[in-house]
């Protein structure tokens, strides 16, 4: 249990920095090219930008307001978890141990209907931390404050602290492209290693590439050509689609909930604004932890795609 919960939040740390380097090296068009001036009635018409504003510079990289969530978030989740089981494992659980061992054991009986065994001692740890740490990524949406408590920047650009500003110090991770991307990157190499890993280089391109049916040796040529171009789909699937799904699916999801919060809350009726965000954060609470669960179950369903084997390679 203590293996496999070290093992969890050490692929949450390492997800965290991977986020904050693709992060900090992709500025956005706004720090690329200088903002249009705009009138007073645009500025204040302005919803949620897409790209995350830089809050401060190290050593001329970039710091955006996401990347200090993602790096709250998992330090919450490493101080939780060294807390619950630091020199306090006990037999009968309780407590916050109770909580992270049925969710540890609730994973690992899922994932082990769907993979093989091998395959779920590889992909247990992997797929529950996605889901920990973006439940409680998608979760600061709601949590008041963020996006709402924000800094300017005076004439001598010195840092102060607002609230309602046109740039929030903090931002939901999973509404920063750049983390979706990073982690659809991370399950891409993962996924491609385990794949290798339980066909074999050459075992794999069969398993993408090779005639799937039997049939006579005089249909074998029509046959082969027509599961190689079904192979060059299912390549162009899972280097392309498959990550763009993913990154897409949770980032375009947890934006949008983003910013219809904030454009209730800039509402003009202040009745308006608390009856309709009082059903938004049930539906968005809901929102937040389906698509940490589908995000997790896709990775789990790719990697099995790509870890079976074919019906004719079991009767050998």
């Amino acid at each position: 249990m203590n293996r496999f919960l070290k093992i969890i939040f050490a692929c949450a740390f390492l997800a965290a920095i991977f986020a904050v380097s693709v992060g900090a090296q992709s500025p956005t068009e706004a720090q690329m090219s200088p903002a249009p001036a705009q009138s007073a009635p645009a500025a204040a018409d302005e919803t949620v930008p897409a790209a995350a504003p830089a809050v401060f510079h190290v050593l001329g990289l970039p710091v955006t307001n996401s990347m200090i969530c993602t790096w709250i978030v998992a330090a919450v989740i490493l101080i939780v978890v060294r807390l619950s089981t630091w020199r306090n494992i006990k037999e009968i659980p309780s407590g916050m141990q109770n909580f992270l061992e049925a969710l540890v054991e609730m994973w690992d009986g899922l994932i082990g209907d769907i993979l093989d065994k091998r395959v779920t001692r590889w992909v247990f740890p992997f797929a529950t931390t996605f889901f920990i740490f973006i439940v409680i990524s998608n979760l600061m949406d709601l949590v008041p404050g963020v996006g709402s408590i924000g800094y300017g920047k005076p004439a001598n650009y010195s840092m102060r602290i607002a609230v309602n500003v046109t740039e929030p110090l903090f931002r939901p991770p999973t509404t920063d492209a750049n983390l979706t991307i990073a982690m659809a990157g991370i399950f891409l190499i993962m996924s491609l290693y385990w794949a290798v890993r339980y066909n074999g280089f050459f075992g794999l391109i069969k398993h993408i590439f090779g005639v799937k049916m039997e049939t006579n040796k005089l249909a074998y040529p029509l046959f082969f050509l027509l599961f190689l171009f079904i192979g060059a789909m299912e390549l162009l699937s899972v280097m392309f689609a498959r990550p763009v799904a993913l990154a897409m699916r949770l980032y375009g999801n947890v934006f949008a909930g983003e910013s219809i919060l904030d454009m209730i809350f800039h509402s003009k009726s202040l009745l308006f604004s608390l009856v309709l965000s009082s059903f938004m954060y049930f539906y968005e609470t809901f929102v937040c932890l389906v698509q940490a669960f589908v995000f997790a179950m896709l990775v789990v369903a790719f990697v099995g795609t790509l870890c079976t084997h074919n019906d004719e390679e079991h009767a050998h």
